[in-house]
């Protein structure tokens, strides 16, 4: 009955590769970043009319039951208004999922994480919200992002009653094509929905009345029922109706193509998306280092490294991401722009990603430091060269190097630290063989990273070794 988690991130990120993908955002993911969900956002509409809310289970009914008493949507345009426009700021699912390769998103929200999510990424977002956005096209835009059912800044604008919720196909009649046809062509990944609006449930059946058995692959992320602690009378009787209709609901969704992963609890979806994240993104290799004083190696000998470094990350297949560190930066690049024009496809953008950071205090300081965050949530592996810029008369540690390697531990990579190029490199490596696990999750490399350890080592060897590591690595987050 489970789908298999391992499966899912391997079939998704096939799909995201192709560019055939779609994400449906529901309220569970505002939820999580403190934003009410419908039941509490109707409570005080509820208590007016004399209803518990808890006790309902047709909250549309709810809003409906108060346009008829009071003729006026105002007091439930305001609801929106006094609960949506808040402080809240994305989770870390909102920020993985907004750095994932996904190039259509629709949600029934009204609030604007999803905008802030993609634009703290540094994307171009193409937002629709009424029928009139869908003729147009922003330029340049990274993802196109359908509002469905309204937008806080609109509320007058909602899909909240009945009235709105049936006539929906009549005054939104585009949005419904469009999802139709997004939903023929693109996989897509439904997080935080629970599949009761009555919108989805048409547009879902009309795709499978036009395909029949056909229709395309789709997945869904739910929590399975919750065990009691005592598994006897009453909560035994409510835990087994559970089961029972969810294990209907699950063989429902697959009509329609919907295939349902399942998590024990909302919080272990945040670790499911990292890990498809990891997966998606486990041939992107961010290259940390700053060389003002090329010692150990010497210039010559370290250029000629980060050169070929660059170079052979594209030739075996992986994505080179960099922040273009002085002396070391535009080594790496020069050597990867060099092999993508070798490659048959030719220059491919998309496998190089560089951008500078440049010299700031300040609030220039703290963005440089969501962009590292950014580049390096972007990749899979981080390796380490060098690290050491000139201070006064002297030279000292990079803190910019520094940082990405504890940006990097937190976000959970792999880090690969050249303890051959000296500095901070060196003192990383130190680090990461007394704490292997930590530095390396799921590699055995002992071998590996002695070689990298010794000044000794050939600029062949290390570079054999570091590969070999980065095979490990990658095969570590496919298993």
């Amino acid at each position: 009955m489970i789908a298999n988690q391992s499966q899912f991130i391997t079939r998704y990120a096939r799909a995201l590769d192709a560019g055939d993908v779609a994400l449906f955002a529901g309220a569970g993911l505002s939820r999580a970043a403190g934003y009410v969900d419908w039941r509490v956002l109707l409570k005080g509409i509820a208590e007016e009319l004399g209803l518990d809310v808890d006790r309902e289970t047709d909250l549309i009914a709810i809003a409906q039951y108060h346009l008829n008493a009071k003729r006026s949507r105002g007091r439930l345009n305001q609801a929106i208004v006094d609960e949506l426009v808040g402080s809240a700021i994305p989770t870390r699912s909102h920020s993985i999922l907004a750095r994932l390769p996904v190039p259509t998103v629709w949600t029934t929200n009204y609030d604007q994480l999803l905008e802030r999510s993609f634009e703290d990424a540094g994307k171009v977002v193409d937002l629709k919200l009424t029928q009139e956005n869908l003729a147009q096209s922003r330029r340049d835009r990274d993802v196109v992002l359908y509002k469905m059912h309204g937008c806080v800044t609109q509320p007058q604008e909602a899909v909240l009653t009945k009235d709105d919720y049936e006539q929906y196909a009549v005054r939104r009649p585009l949005f419904v094509e469009s999802l139709k046809g997004d939903l023929i062509a693109k996989t897509f990944l439904f997080v935080g929905f629970s599949f009761t609006d009555p919108n989805i449930d048409y547009i879902l059946s009309r795709v499978r009345v036009l395909l029949g058995t056909n229709v395309r692959e789709h997945f869904c992320v739910m929590r399975s029922p919750q065990r009691p602690k005592r598994l006897v009378g009453p909560e035994k009787a409510a835990y087994d109706y559970q089961r029972r209709a969810t294990a209907l609901r699950q063989a429902d969704l697959l009509r329609f193509g919907v295939e349902t992963v399942w998590v024990d609890n909302y919080s272990d979806v945040e670790p499911l998306l990292a890990r498809l994240s990891a997966f998606v993104h486990r041939k992107a290799v961010f290259v940390s280092g700053a060389a003002h004083d090329p010692a150990p190696l010497g210039r010559q000998r370290l250029d000629e490294l980060t050169r070929d470094l660059g170079g052979r990350l594209i030739k075996d297949g992986f994505n080179l991401v960099s922040g273009f560190g002085l002396g070391l930066g535009e080594q790496c690049v020069v050597g990867a722009l060099r092999a993508l024009y070798g490659v048959p496809r030719g220059l491919d953008a998309e496998r190089l990603v560089v951008r500078p950071f440049p010299r700031a205090q300040g609030a220039q300081q703290q963005q440089n430091t969501r962009h590292r965050e950014d580049l390096i949530a972007r990749s899979g592996i981080i390796v380490v060269l060098a690290g050491n810029r000139v201070h006064g008369a002297g030279i000292e540690d990079s803190p910019g190097v520094l940082e990405e390697v504890e940006i990097g531990l937190r976000q959970g990579k792999c880090i690969i630290p050249v303890g051959a190029t000296g500095h901070v490199a060196r003192r990383v490596w130190e680090r990461a063989n007394a704490d292997q696990g930590r530095f390396l999750p799921g590699i055995k490399g002992r071998a590996e990273m002695a070689v990298l350890g010794r000044t000794e080592s050939t600029n062949e060897q290390i570079l054999n070794a570091l590969f070999r590591l980065l095979a490990k690595a990658e095969r570590a987050v496919a298993a």
